[in-house]
């Protein structure tokens, strides 16, 4: 069972995303919380596996809220839940270590597919706005995109391709079919891939992709 907690400041919404979760066989929201501080306060109490955190809320951000989360013993999976407008802390956000990145929007049937994903040490972002905000946020600088370079010269040609397709929002299984590989090898290469880069998670590799040009 994946324990979750949902974290927003409008009980409307911590409503919707719990009768969503609550309604996967394998998922149970065990805690809502209004602001970061409760976040923080329920991660210690409950131990979730995932934490759904809205980045707007009075008090205590989300992006506030990740960063303590993140410093935890034994830290949740965090997911970030936003509207296009506030891609920018999104951003700052997942390079500091969260691993999802949603939309308060997203179908229920993905959200659930995201807190599973999630769950498993994947990184996740709405597809729908990926390529979006790592273009908008990769570092333009020349000196920025030659430094991401010289760092992914580590990689073979394979993983190339693989961080490639992750760059573009693509999960494992897409990779897979993309590139003719089995899901699993292409989980592997993934694994390969943040070994190298001292990387935690496949979001902060997408963005070290696209600051080199790559996408």
């Amino acid at each position: 069972m994946i324990r979750t907690v949902v974290v927003d400041d409008e009980q409307l919404v911590r409503s919707g995303l719990r009768m969503i979760l609550d309604s996967a066989d394998d998922i149970e929201v065990v805690g809502e919380g209004a602001d970061g501080s409760e976040a923080v306060d329920l991660a210690r109490r409950l131990a979730p596996d995932v934490m759904l955190l809205d980045i707007r809320m009075p008090g205590t951000d989300g992006l506030a809220a990740a960063a303590d989360l993140a410093a935890l013993p034994t830290p949740p999976k965090v997911a970030l839940l936003t509207t296009f407008d506030l891609d920018e802390y999104v951003h700052r956000a997942l390079r500091a270590g969260a691993v999802g990145f949603l939309l308060k929007d997203t179908p229920p049937r993905d959200l659930i597919a995201a807190v599973r994903t999630i769950a498993e040490g994947n990184a996740m972002l709405a597809p729908s706005v990926t390529k979006r905000m790592l273009e908008r946020f990769a570092v333009p600088a020349r000196a920025g995109a030659e430094q991401a370079a010289r760092r992914l010269e580590v990689l073979s040609g394979r993983e190339r391709d693989v961080l490639a397709a992750v760059a573009r929002g693509m999960s494992n299984a897409e990779a897979g079919r993309a590139l003719g590989m089995r899901e699993a090898t292409v989980k592997a290469h993934v694994s390969g891939i943040l070994a190298k880069l001292g990387m935690s998670n496949r979001v902060q590799a997408a963005i070290l992709a696209h600051d080199a040009g790559w996408v």
